[in-house]
């Protein structure tokens, strides 16, 4: 077999790098302090990333910088900053969710190459065909996809000269990547900005199953069907972990790398995978890359597994031949540990040292010599850490010349050459003593020899100018006013169209029957309602998707998905990108409708006053803004009622998603409850106790919006009392339309009183 596959393995710090790389890791992915989706590990530096990637490249093992946040308005100089230093770096690929980034890329540093990172919940052809015309190389498929879907997805991302990676090893969130906002409402850490505090991992009052911890699922280990992953032609595995330590990486690694040779030489699975199970695991799982989700893919326990598997997996019974298997495993951790150790212990990340000299006499080119002294030449050659120098020499093609007003003196070549070398050296000193006075060259023939330096320093790669992004112009809305609109779900509540002059949206299922025209006839029935379309929809349910729009062909569609976007696009549909592609930020905006000709977004319900107000609007393009709606915290392809209310069903089935229309709630051990529902149609979803509402922005940031989005679906509800959908659009028509201080008082008032378990604050807080 000669594809290659690339092993892609975590580094939260510079030992777990240095792991990944000494285990034989093609590529590793790493994330500095700022923008990463990982900021429970300790990350590293800038001189630490720039250190890394020498040494990896050493290794031929590339480097991944993870950027996989959404990024706020205000950053966004910080970001550009980063953006300037990463292109000369040597950088193998950045990391990325937010659309905003893409655009920057795209336009201004179209030398990195950006890779859609997993946080952008990949799951359709559609999507697959968006990231590829924003600038995607790569893409990372959700954790939820099963072979036959990776497969063929795989198939069409090669068509567009897209690579792609699948998840193999370590933790699985049980809600979808990007689509999880639990930590966010419960406790105000996003995991779109790096901060999930795992609530899936908390735990909560025994449920009705006899389950603590009802949404804990077993970690994800894809060892034993590497044959198929092959056959599915996929590009990279890669294993989770940025915040496990350097021994759980080259142990994972190692055992990966040992696999994946021997199948490539042999066309033979190894079959011991015993060290996968002596370092942190909570027990395995392949269920979802088998599209088996049973009950067996939970674990009523978050904590490390590998002592009781070793317990289970022998013949020990009594107390001291527990204790024995216990401290054979010890034993057998510590030994792997000191393998490492030993391994490691000549890595350096430490800058290169630089000396610069300069000589030349009267009639001479001025000629440049540039030690470089390598920090060590690793044990791999035997030579045990032994210091190696590299040299390279440089002359002018002119010849010095007598002057006395502009001599070319050390003090000037220090200040010409003082900041010229990347930030992987350091220059130690300047040597000008064999440079005779009283001479000059043309300044012109000075820079040229500093940036052939600056090329040679920088792995004889061009160096690339700083860029300056101008500012972007904040466009005037199209209409003075703003106005409502409303989502509904159920054909029952039509009749709301006839009490408003409100855009009406209706919300379409995230699961279809197949050839099943029952939507269609709803908007053939019903030409005012303005499809809405959620943000998953894999296999069939994209596909019956699509046949709607072909259906129906209406004039606009709200989309949660950019696949179904991007078929819009296509078909020539206008389109407003709904709350759930979590836009944050003016280029994310750009991106929206500059590759997809997007008519407006909905900015995100996790961003404060502050952090939108500066949002610069794209010429003739809406901003909305949902004011009032259940607050989603996660929704998942698993069931969360197999380990709460209990189900008889061993596994999911096709007909579980169509049929099941199951509710209940789950306590927290701090007395919070919260409403797990499913709709017909729909994946069971988690939602908060409280509504959102937020008349405040109103008054904040009316002039800012064009439109505000109330939900009257009664999705999220649970066992909360039901309102009146005529009322509370009286009332919110009220606030919006009201020439005063007091009217608006008066609506929130009335609003307050009407829903009472309710909340703003994301609003609040913001990211």
């Amino acid at each position: 077999m000669s594809r290659k596959i690339e092993l892609l393995a975590p580094g939260g710090d510079v030992e777990a790098i240095k792991a990944a790389v000494i285990a034989g890791a093609n590529a590793v992915y790493c994330g500095l302090d700022k923008f990463n989706a990982r900021n429970r590990a300790s990350n590293l530096s800038f001189d630490d990333l720039t250190g890394v990637i020498r040494l990896a490249h050493k290794y031929d093992c590339e480097v991944f910088l993870t950027m996989n946040v959404v990024i706020l308005e205000q950053e966004l100089p910080t970001l550009i900053k980063l953006l300037n230093k990463l292109v000369n770096s040597g950088i193998d690929g950045i990391i990325v969710q937010d659309l905003g980034v893409f655009n920057l890329v795209k336009k201004y540093f179209p030398t990195l190459d950006i890779h859609a990172s997993t946080q952008m919940t990949t799951h359709n052809e559609g999507q697959i065909k968006f990231l590829a015309k924003i600038g995607a190389s790569r893409l990372n498929l959700s954790r939820e996809m099963n072979i036959d879907e990776v497969k063929s997805l795989t198939a069409l991302a090669h068509e567009h000269n897209v690579l792609t990676e699948v998840f193999v090893h370590g933790a699985l969130c049980i809600a979808f990547s990007g689509q999880c906002y639990s930590s966010s409402v419960s406790v105000g850490n996003s995991g779109n900005r790096g901060s999930c505090s795992q609530a899936c991992r908390e735990e909560y009052e025994i449920t009705e199953a006899g389950n603590k911890f009802p949404l804990n699922l077993k970690d994800n280990s894809a060892y034993f069907d590497l044959p198929q992953l092959v056959e599915a032609q996929v590009d990279s595995l890669k294993i989770e972990g940025r915040i496990k330590n350097a021994h759980y990486v080259y142990t994972v690694t190692d055992t990966w790398r040992k696999s994946i040779d021997s199948f490539v030489e042999s066309g033979k699975l190894l079959a011991d995978d015993s060290n996968l199970h002596r370092v942190f695991n909570r027990d395995f799982t392949n269920s979802f890359l088998q599209g088996n989700l049973t009950k067996d893919m939970f674990i009523d326990n978050p904590r490390d597994h590998s002592i009781k598997h070793a317990v289970d997996n022998s013949s020990a019974k009594t107390v001291i031949q527990i204790q024995e298997i216990k401290d054979d495993l010890f034993v057998k951790k510590d030994q792997i540990g000191e393998e490492l150790a030993e391994k490691t212990q000549y890595l350096s990340i430490a800058k290169l040292p630089l000396q610069m000299t300069f000589s030349g006499q009267l009639d001479q080119p001025l000629t440049l010599i540039m030690t470089i002294g390598d920090s060590t030449i690793d044990d791999v050659d035997g030579t045990n850490g032994v210091t190696a120098n590299k040299v390279h020499t440089l002359q002018t093609e002119s010849k010095l010349r007598t002057t006395k007003d502009l001599a070319i003196t050390q003090g000037v070549i220090e200040k010409r050459f003082k900041n010229f070398a990347s930030d992987g050296y350091t220059v130690e000193g300047f040597d000008c003593s064999d440079l005779g006075e009283d001479l000059s060259i043309p300044f012109k023939e000075l820079t040229l020899m500093k940036n052939q330096a600056a090329y040679l320093l920088n792995g004889e790669v061009e160096i690339v100018p700083h860029v300056e992004v101008p500012r972007l112009e904040h466009h005037p809305k199209t209409s003075t006013k703003h106005s409502m609109s409303i989502l509904i779900a159920d054909e029952k509540d039509v009749h709301l169209c006839d009490l408003t002059d409100a855009d009406v949206y209706f919300k379409l299922p995230e699961s279809w029957k197949k050839d099943n025209d029952k939507y269609i006839e709803i908007f053939e029935r019903n030409p005012q309602l303005i499809p809405w379309f959620p943000a998953v929809l894999i296999g069939k349910d994209y596909d019956e998707s699509v046949r709607l729009l072909e259906r129906i062909r209406p004039a606009r569609i709200v989309s949660n998905n950019t696949g179904i976007a991007f078929v819009a696009y296509e078909m020539g549909i206008e389109w407003i990108a709904g709350p759930f592609l979590n836009t944050t930020n003016s280029y994310a905006l750009l991106t929206l409708q500059e590759e997809l000709n997007c008519a407006g977004a909905f900015i995100s319900n996790e961003i404060n006053r502050i952090q939108i107000k500066n949002i610069a609007r794209p010429e003739n393009f809406k901003m909305l803004y949902s004011i009032y709606h259940p607050i989603l915290m996660m929704t998942s392809r698993q069931c969360f009622f197999q380990q709460t209310v209990g189900c008889k069903k061993p596994s999911i089935e096709d007909g579980c998603m169509l049929k099941c229309k199951k509710e209940t709630t789950i306590t927290s051990v701090r007395g919070v409850k919260y409403a797990v529902d499913k709709q017909r149609g729909g994946y069971p979803s988690i939602y908060n106790h409280e509504q959102f509402l937020n008349p405040e922005i109103v008054n904040d940031l009316g002039d800012l919006f064009d439109e505000f989005f109330i939900d009257l679906t009664n999705i999220g509800a649970g066992s909360k009392q039901e309102h009146d959908k005529t009322e509370l659009i009286m009332h919110f028509e009220n606030l919006l339309n009201a020439d005063n201080d007091y009217d608006k008082e008066q609506a929130q008032l009335e609003l307050s009183h009407m829903v009472t378990l309710s909340t703003n604050a994301q609003y609040s807080q913001g990211l």
